[in-house]
């Protein structure tokens, strides 16, 4: 396979195979073969341990701020020990375990120690325990799942919610606070159970069809959906990243990980590229959000990584930070390759101030790069392994990929077959007919298009949800992934996400989430000003206006001009199902749940701002 070398980064080099139908079809596919790969993740922990067996595989900040750090073959040992738990406990791909707390250690091992022997770990976001008042997603995942175990970190913490559930039959398992749950089992209980041969027979018996796992999807409206992850997605999608990424053979990547693990992105894509080339992942506790965000800054600061993974969320409160610190930016940049985001669109704004602030450490040509996919593809479908100068390119399709683009709505819809895709939703045989069309490729609801149509192997370009996207009373097509992201940019810093209205409407709106702390700078406010202060400030609502009246100008057309806009005065609701935990937006979800606020907009009511 040719390679070729970016920035001292040795890539495959780009390949593309393009078919054209009749019909106006395309499909495309990655001209570099897949590779063979293990049929168990698990593989990739026992070489390591045989072969690098002080290597650090994991650590994590303790209680007294020191980073407790595990070897791969200590790490061996713990998931053994589990595995072995688990077996003297007659587990089995119909037992699975549940995790409701946040990435930790006792995550890993647990989720690596069920896996191991083919009982499916089932991680929940921690909001649905911890920020949830009603449980209802979490009840409806424990009556699907019927897990026989389940844990918690804190059995005080989550109390209240595992109170809420029917445990009857179901052990509970904790780090601490154990006497807050009723007969709770302790971690360090677990881990102490001596392994048999069983353990090794039992792994040895993982088929790329075993299900690792039963990740649930945000979910568009409604209840989340369990997507079944196999052995075989999971294997088969790093082997296709190692392909296109083969400088992982020569430098084993470190990352400061704060992305959730009952997500896609941090659990399949991250965390299991760390395993599959003996890298090291640094847990980190932040968050993207006031309070937490300096978590990230500490673990940063102490942890140099060599791929930094975000979402757009993360890098926009991370790079205040690093553009005022110069201690932080010193060491953030000292080891890294890349700059890697996904789970949502990046403004373009926060691309150019990536660069500069890179360009501040001496690294002018910092590798910027992104994907995508989704929990139904593990995740990854198609990848950017060449340069790019701008956000919004999605790559080509990774080896083993195929993607099918169909005409749909004046956009291409893109369609995806391979090995990394699920074979169905955990107990939902009717939504897993709706997923697939008549060819068998998954139907992800997503659109895309050449960033060059004259040379295709310049990549895919996102363009929005299909389903999203909608008609003015005018019959003009409104494309929503596109209108949202330079709304956004030319907004910024004031707004960090923003929903489109004016479906069977006459003219285009906007529902804003305002960034308060941008604002209140901007505006020269009290840091500490609430979100209804904000919305009736009448310099904030100025300048709104008038960075909206200069993006008219530039967009005049009637899909891309913005008429009127309101300022959410409530924040997106976990148990709306408005905002996911990687604080992505879910504007049908915010649509129909706030028909009452687009009334309004559209009525030139409660603080609706009019543009002109």
């Amino acid at each position: 396979m040719d390679h070729i070398f970016y920035n001292g980064l040795e890539f495959a080099k780009p390949s593309l195979e393009v078919e054209h139908r009749e019909d106006g079809t395309i499909i495309l596919e990655s001209g570099i073969k897949l590779q063979d790969y293990p049929a168990a993740l698990g593989h990739h922990l026992i070489h390591w341990a045989e072969t690098a067996p002080d290597s650090v595989f994991l650590s994590e900040r303790d209680e007294a701020g020191t980073w407790q750090k595990y070897s791969y073959a200590a790490s061996l040992k713990i998931v053994e020990a589990i595995a072995q738990f688990l077996l003297d406990q007659n587990y089995d791909a119909n037992t699975p375990l549940m995790i409701l707390s946040e990435n930790s250690l006792e995550h890993a091992f647990l989720t690596l120690g069920a896996m191991h022997i083919g009982v499916p770990a089932v991680p929940i976001s921690p909001a649905y325990s911890l920020l949830s008042q009603d449980h209802a997603k979490l009840k409806y995942v424990f009556e699907l799942t019927h897990p026989r175990m389940i844990y918690a970190a804190d059995g005080a913490a989550f109390q209240t919610a595992i109170g809420a559930l029917d445990t009857k039959g179901v052990k509970l398992a904790v780090k601490k606070n154990a006497d807050a749950l009723e007969n709770a089992v302790t971690f360090e209980q677990i881990i102490a159970t001596r392994p048999t041969p069983a353990v090794a027979e039992a792994f040895a018996k993982i088929t790329p069809d075993t299900i690792a796992k039963i990740l649930f999807t945000s979910g568009s409206t409604g209840l989340p959906k369990g997507v079944l992850n196999t052995q075989r997605m999971l294997c088969s999608n790093q082997q296709a990243l190692s392909q296109i990424w083969p400088f992982l053979k020569t430098t084993p990547p470190v990352l400061v990980e704060w992305l959730p693990w009952s997500h896609t992105f941090g659990g399949n894509h991250n965390f299991n590229l760390v395993l599959r080339n003996g890298g090291t992942l640094n847990i980190d506790h932040g968050k993207p959000v006031p309070g937490l965000i300096e978590e990230t800054v500490a673990s940063l600061r102490e942890n140099p990584s060599t791929i930094h993974f975000n979402a757009p969320r993360g890098i926009e409160m991370l790079l205040p930070f690093l553009e005022k610190d110069e201690g932080l930016r010193e060491m953030f940049f000292r080891d890294l390759q890349m700059i890697f985001y996904a789970a949502a669109a990046l403004p373009q704004s926060l691309w150019e101030r990536l660069e500069a602030v890179a360009a501040l450490a001496g690294r002018d040509n910092i590798f910027m790069t992104s994907s995508w996919g989704s929990t139904e593809t593990s995740p990854l479908i198609t990848s950017v392994y060449f340069p790019i100068n701008k956000a919004g390119v999605i790559g080509l399709p990774a080896p083993g990929n195929s993607i099918k683009m169909v005409p749909n709505s004046g956009k291409m819809e893109m369609r995806i077959k391979g090995p990394n895709i699920m074979p169905g939703y955990f107990k939902n045989v009717e939504q897993t007919a709706e997923a697939f069309d008549d060819e068998g490729y998954y139907m992800i609801g997503d659109a895309g298009k050449f960033e060059d149509p004259d040379d295709p192997i310049k990549g895919l370009v996102f363009d929005g949800r299909t389903a999203e996207n909608f008609k003015l009373l005018t019959g003009v097509w409104i494309h929503v992934g596109a209108l949202r992201i330079t709304a956004i940019a030319a907004i910024a810093p004031l707004v960090q996400d923003a929903v489109v209205t004016g479906h069977d409407r006459n003219n285009i709106g906007l529902l804003l989430f305002l960034n308060p702390a941008a604002c209140a700078e901007a505006a020269n406010l009290a840091a500490d000003i609430s979100l209804e202060e904000l919305a009736a400030n009448d310099v904030i609502r100025t300048m709104i206006n008038e960075k909206i009246i200069a993006y008219n100008n530039d967009h005049p057309a009637s899909s891309m001009r913005i008429d009127r806009v309101k300022i959410m005065t409530r924040l997106p609701g976990i148990d709306d199902n408005e905002i996911t935990d990687k604080g992505y937006i879910n504007q049908r979800a915010v649509i129909e749940n706030r028909s009452d606020e687009i009334e309004a907009l559209y009525a030139g009511k409660d603080g609706a701002i009019i543009i002109g």
